[in-house]
């Protein structure tokens, strides 16, 4: 039997990359600790680690949640994570038509800058 927390970190791993998830746990402190055990324990493992659907129906579900709530540092950085799950820009671009339809225009629309900067600086990276 795999263990619980190895699936968690290698989801996270798989979604969010390697350096990502090791500048997380480098800068983890005590006071922080049981927050990341949380987040990786409920977020990577409970949820994303699921296979009921893919990890690109996931991450465009999550953009959406991210861009609909306003949690913009948390958006970019799974905008980023699409070049590991598979979402394109133009299924990150059909998540935010319905943000702007469901949770509204203004969210949808910094949601969108955002989303062009991210793309823009990942494209400059390559």
């Amino acid at each position: 039997m795999t263990d619980p927390r190895e699936t968690a970190m290698a989801t996270r791993r798989r979604v969010l990359g390697d350096a990502h998830v090791n500048r997380a746990e480098a800068a983890k402190t005590d006071f922080d600790a049981p927050f990341q055990a949380l987040i990786t324990d409920a977020a990577w493992g409970h949820v994303w680690s699921r296979a009921t659907i893919s990890l690109r129906e996931r991450s465009m579900l999550t953009i959406a949640l991210l861009a609909g709530l306003g949690n913009d540092h948390e958006l970019a950085m799974h905008i980023r994570a699409t070049a590991n799950t598979g979402a394109s820009e133009q299924d990150v671009l059909e998540a935010l038509l319905h943000v702007a339809i469901y949770a509204g225009v203004p969210r949808a629309n910094h949601a969108i800058k955002i989303a062009k900067d991210t793309f823009a600086a990942m494209k400059e990276a390559r």
